[in-house]
């Protein structure tokens, strides 16, 4: 069977250049495409180069459509609005679509559920497999606790994370959501100051700090009367983001048209 297809979206950033490094190291893909904005300082450098590895004929292009042509997958870590734009463009050319890019919109994510009735769409908020085991187990502890237990998300991330609460902060609370068969839109709690009075039944409560070169760290806590859980997760390696996102993308090989998760690739959907 051929090699897998990739596209990598963002590619000057830091999970692009994980992903071009990873991608080189991975039997059975190939890179075929790195995408950056126009205005980029590496416009036109070979992608090899550019991770510290050796050329690979690969050249950081800002042009989606010749990119798309050659391409089986597109692999995204970019921003809401280039990941909005991307999906269409990528439904139309028949490229899969992996997308890594938190803090999106209602519209953006409307754009991707439209993309996703042409070809396979995989968005999670963190491809790693811990996260997404943590997960299913957040979403048994809810439902097996119930109301009466308080939960908590606190997240940190490093200094330069632009959005709050993390794509796998919400990936949790919609994780508990589901376990006690609520919408997470309607009992969540962010950004606490001041009189806030008492904690409002149900709702699921975020944190986030931001500090230093943290990867990602992640903590669920349920609280309830004398007793407390925690459950956690540590990032140390920023390359298990870009693993598991190109095992996403071979996933897709194959696959019908859907809006998927990593729960689904890693085989833990309905677990």
């Amino acid at each position: 069977m051929s090699d897998v297809r990739l596209v990598i979206v963002g590619a000057a950033g830091r999970m692009g250049r994980m992903l071009i490094a990873a991608a080189g190291e991975t039997k059975g893909v190939a890179l075929t495409g790195a995408l950056v904005s126009p205005d980029s300082p590496v416009l036109g450098e070979d992608a090899g180069l550019l991770v510290g590895r050796p050329a690979n004929g690969v050249r950081l292009s800002a042009d989606v459509a010749a990119a798309l042509a050659t391409a089986d997958v597109a692999i995204d870590f970019s921003t809401p609005a280039t990941t909005a734009a991307l999906a269409g463009l990528a439904a139309a050319a028949g490229v899969a679509h992996v997308i890594g890019t938190t803090g999106f919109s209602g519209e953006d994510l409307a754009a991707l559920a439209v993309a996703a009735e042409r070809v396979p769409v995989v968005r999670s908020g963190n491809m790693s497999l811990g996260v997404n085991l943590l997960a299913v187990l957040v979403e048994r502890a809810a439902k097996a606790l119930g109301s009466a237990w308080d939960i908590e998300i606190v997240e940190m991330h490093h200094r330069m994370k632009v959005d709050a609460p993390s794509g796998t902060a919400l990936l949790l609370g919609e994780a508990a959501a589901r376990g006690r068969e609520i919408a997470l839109a309607d009992h969540s709690a962010r950004a606490r100051d001041g009189l806030t009075g008492a904690r409002r039944e149900g709702d699921i409560g975020f944190a986030s700090l931001r500090g230093g070169t943290v990867v990602g760290e992640h903590s669920v806590i349920f609280a309830g009367a004398g007793e407390r859980i925690e459950l956690a997760h540590r990032a140390e390696d920023r390359g298990i983001f870009a693993r598991g996102a190109i095992a996403a993308a071979v996933w897709t090989r194959g696959r019908p048209a859907g809006l998927y998760s990593m729960a689904d690739v890693l085989g833990l959907a309905g677990a």
